[in-house]
């Protein structure tokens, strides 16, 4: 079997209206690289669509270091949370080819 090493899986179920601001910042916070995929659900704030419109959610998926899992969980507290419909959460995940996260 390959060699695992650990990295973190951050998942981010946000706005979808907040997609494109978002992924620029993933980027400038260390984020080689993301999946993007429409979700819908209910939370706090309601039942939420998966449509293509500016009401629905997505669900952002980054495999990362612990530091850039870190930074991303820093700047969603502070720009997001308190005006956002937006849930964070982090899982240890072992990848193969560590060289791509």
């Amino acid at each position: 079997m390959a060699m695992m090493e650990k990295r973190k899986l951050v998942t981010i179920v946000t706005e979808a209206s907040l997609e494109r601001s978002l992924l620029v910042e993933l980027e400038k916070l260390g984020a080689h690289g993301y999946t993007v995929t429409d979700v819908r659900g209910k939370g706090s704030r309601g039942v939420r669509n998966a449509g293509f419109d500016l009401t629905a959610n997505i669900r952002i998926d980054i495999v990362c270091t612990a530091e850039t899992a870190d930074a991303i969980a820093t700047a969603m507290r502070e720009r997001y949370y308190d005006n956002y419909a937006m849930i964070m959460f982090v899982e240890d995940v072992d990848v193969q080819r560590p060289e791509k996260f």
